[in-house]
C-alpha cells in the first residue's frame, strides 16, 4: 500500500506516516518500480500503535522503547508497566496543574465588572502578579 493509503488506515497524515519513517519508528518500505513506498499491513499496525501511545502522550523516545519491546514478545513486560505507571503520574500531576489553573482564572472572572479597561481588575490583577504563576503551582506554592 502506498503512503496515502498507510496514512487513511491508520488515521493519519501522510506526512505523520513521512516523520515517523525518518525518526526510526517506521521501517523505510521497499519502493515499486516507479519509487512509489510500499507499506504492508503490519506497517499499518506499527503505526496505529505509535498514533494511539502519542495520543497518550508517550514521548518519541519511550515510544521507541516500546516498539523494541514489543517487537521482543519473550520480554518481560515490567519495563512497559513502569513507562505506563510514570505516564500515568505525568498526567495525573497535569490535571492537578490545570484545575490549580481553573480556580485562578475562575477566579480572575469573577473579578471583573465591567466597564472601563482602566478599571479591570482582570488586567490589574495580571500586571501586579497579585495570581500565582503557573511555576508556583507546579511547585506547591499557593494563590497570592
Amino acid at each position: 500500500m502506498r503512503t496515502s493509503d498507510l496514512a487513511k488506515r491508520a488515521g493519519v497524515r501522510a506526512e505523520t506516516v513521512l516523520f515517523y519513517e525518518k525518526a526510526g519508528l517506521l521501517r523505510p518500505p521497499p519502493r515499486t518500480e516507479s519509487n512509489y513506498r510500499c507499506y504492508q499491513p503490519a506497517d499499518a499496525d506499527r503505526l496505529s500503535f505509535i498514533r494511539r501511545a502519542r495520543e497518550l502522550g508517550f514521548d518519541l523516545s519511550t515510544v521507541r522503547q516500546m516498539l523494541a519491546a514489543s517487537d521482543n514478545n519473550g520480554q518481560d513486560c515490567s519495563t512497559i508497566d513502569k513507562m505506563a505507571r510514570e505516564q500515568l503520574i505525568e498526567i495525573q500531576q497535569k490535571l492537578a496543574d490545570l484545575k490549580a489553573l481553573e480556580s485562578q482564572l475562575r477566579s480572575l472572572v469573577s473579578q471583573c465588572a465591567g466597564g472601563m479597561i482602566s478599571e479591570c481588575r482582570i488586567i490589574e490583577a495580571l500586571a501586579s502578579g497579585t495570581q500565582s504563576t503557573r511555576s508556583d503551582l507546579a511547585e506547591g506554592r499557593p494563590n497570592s
